[in-house]
């Protein structure tokens, strides 16, 4: 590893182990461990590992797969687990995925997601499931009047498109986390549709960019229901977008944000791969594949492994240590601060601790650059270990993390790492979205997102 990041000396990247292990294990007397994890409409994701023979190496080996698991469950999603190959790794894979387990959290989490029980199951070879691949055509459907609605945590955005132009759009200030009646949110949203409805002829298509994990047009995790009361989420938030479109008439695709702001990217720049990731009260990701097509994965990266050092930071939803949103958001910020001996006013809000180093930053402050340089040392060693799921020609950075002078310093040392590390990633493109990709903008990528 030829790059520590100044603040977090102890970094050890899961990329960087996953490579030291399997040098390790071809070495050694080795069978082949294959795992499958299951998601809606049958649709899976395999893979599979050489681990040790030798049982008495089942905790290095079982590390590794756990962590595997892990990240397949937030890129892609799913509720059942398959595994081959060893009966001992299944065992501790069960026992950890299980309600009460280790990961009870990612367990209650998919459970919600696919509204299916949580499942680890041991099979044979001959009984192993057939790789089921998913490549969904979205966006770039930009003919006709249409509604581009982005459903924010903050304000709501909603423009009318005619043939690709944006003729009407307007920003409204609400707060879907604290409403505890979901009339709140479905009211905003039936209001912002027809608002723009009216500002154009008819509506031949509705495209809709919002938070959360969102399976076959239903919002099934969100931020945005945060206190609508659990028995009314099925009946009411769930078909939220889908109850209204039906009300009002409309042909709707509902998608989540990342994969709209990836999409908008794509059709700026023309480019097909692109995985995009926001930096900000989290880690927010899209993904467009080499096709121009979405692959049905969740992508919440956020709760996907970056690193594998056992005094990691840990993240206060999930309960797991070493996860993607205590690295690429202002959360990373603060921590790579607090390390380097900045002291902040505890009533400070994350978003106002970040803003402080920013400014320091600005002034030319050399703590601060080291903490963006951390970051991006942070971001090259984890796409070695995106890379292992995602085709990646376009990484397109976003969020409050990036601005200013911060998004040359992470992107400038991440290009290093790359290069240094991994060279055959060597030909990513890193972009931080000017005028020409905002210029689409999240609006009419929401709009093109129905075909008609």
């Amino acid at each position: 590893m030829k790059y520590v990041p100044k603040y977090d000396r102890n970094f050890t990247p899961i990329a960087e182990a996953l490579k030291a292990y399997r040098a390790e294990v071809s070495a050694a007397p080795h069978t082949t461990l294959k795992i499958c994890v299951e998601r809606n409409k049958g649709y899976n994701y395999v893979f599979s590992l050489d681990i040790y023979k030798d049982e008495a190496k089942l905790d290095s080996s079982y590390a590794v797969v756990e962590r595997l698991i892990k990240a397949v469950l937030w890129v892609a999603g799913g509720y059942k687990i398959y595994v081959c190959g060893s009966r001992n790794i299944y065992e501790r894979v069960k026992a950890d995925y299980s309600v009460g387990g280790a990961r009870d959290f990612d367990v209650d989490f998919m459970s919600t997601v696919y509204e299916r029980p949580f499942e680890v199951v041991e099979v044979d070879e001959a009984n192993f499931p057939k790789e089921s691949k998913c490549s969904l055509k979205i966006g770039g459907h930009l003919k006709g009047c249409r509604i581009g609605f982005d459903a924010g945590g903050s304000d709501r955005k909603v423009s009318a498109v005619i043939d690709g132009e944006v003729v009407y759009s307007e920003e409204v200030v609400w707060n879907p986390k604290l409403a505890t009646d979901w009339h709140y949110q479905y009211d905003g949203i039936k209001t912002a549709f027809l608002t723009a409805a009216s500002k154009m002829p008819r509506v031949d298509a509705v495209g809709v960019s919002t938070a959360g994990v969102i399976i076959d047009n239903r919002p099934m995790v969100s931020s945005l229901f945060l206190k609508i009361p659990k028995e009314d989420k099925e009946k009411y938030v769930y078909p939220i977008y889908l109850n209204i479109a039906k009300e009002l008439g409309y042909k709707i695709d509902v998608e989540n944000d990342g994969d709209v702001t990836a999409l908008a990217g794509a059709m700026a720049l023309k480019e097909n791969g692109v995985l995009g990731i926001a930096m900000g009260t989290s880690e927010a990701v899209g993904y467009i594949n080499t096709e121009g097509n979405l692959n049905g994965w969740i992508s919440e990266l956020a709760f996907a492994p970056v690193d594998v050092n056992a005094s990691a930071m840990r993240d206060e939803w999930s309960g797991d240590i070493g996860c993607g949103v205590k690295y690429f958001s202002q959360d990373g910020v603060i921590k790579l601060a607090e390390s380097a001996g900045i002291v902040f006013d505890e009533a400070l809000t994350p978003a106002e601790k970040l803003k402080i180093v920013q400014k320091k930053l600005a002034d030319g402050d050399e703590v601060a650059k080291n903490i963006f340089d951390d970051i991006g040392i942070y971001l090259g060693y984890t796409l070695g270990f995106y890379a292992e799921f995602y085709k990646i020609n376009v990484l397109l950075l976003l969020g409050r993390v990036t601005s200013g002078a911060a998004a040359d310093i992470i992107v400038e040392r991440a290009k290093q790492v790359i290069a240094d590390e991994y060279p055959e990633l060597k030909n990513v493109k890193i972009i931080i979205p000017d005028e020409s990709v905002k210029r689409v903008g999240q609006s009419i990528a929401a709009a093109s997102l129905t075909e008609v």
